[in-house]
């Protein structure tokens, strides 16, 4: 595999990508490409409100178009592991506007 720099690295880790339209998904680097589309497994989007919990929504394997990327991120799995997502509250994120 050639192409998004660094993303080497995070093959087979969990990772956060945040995409242009402001949705945060999480799961495990399949793959990458040199226009950095992305492959994922085991993902879920994360859904934020101010009102109730985070809803996470069950994707599984999903491919994301590297012009719709935002940021990617490692996640700390530990420390994932220990948020309690149903008491987070936090607003959406805004479309990225280029």
């Amino acid at each position: 595999m050639s192409g998004g720099p660094g993303l080497e690295s995070l093959v087979d880790q969990l990772i956060s990508v945040i995409t242009n339209d402001g949705r945060n998904i999480v799961g495990v680097l399949k793959g990458f490409d040199q226009a950095t589309n992305i492959i994922l497994d085991e993902s879920h989007e994360r859904v934020y409100s101010t009102k109730e919990g985070v809803q996470q929504l069950v994707l599984g394997l999903y491919i994301i178009r590297g012009d719709n990327i935002s940021i990617v991120g490692e996640v700390d799995e530990d420390l994932d592991s220990n948020l309690d997502l149903t008491e987070l509250r936090a607003h959406p994120l805004k479309p990225i506007i280029h």
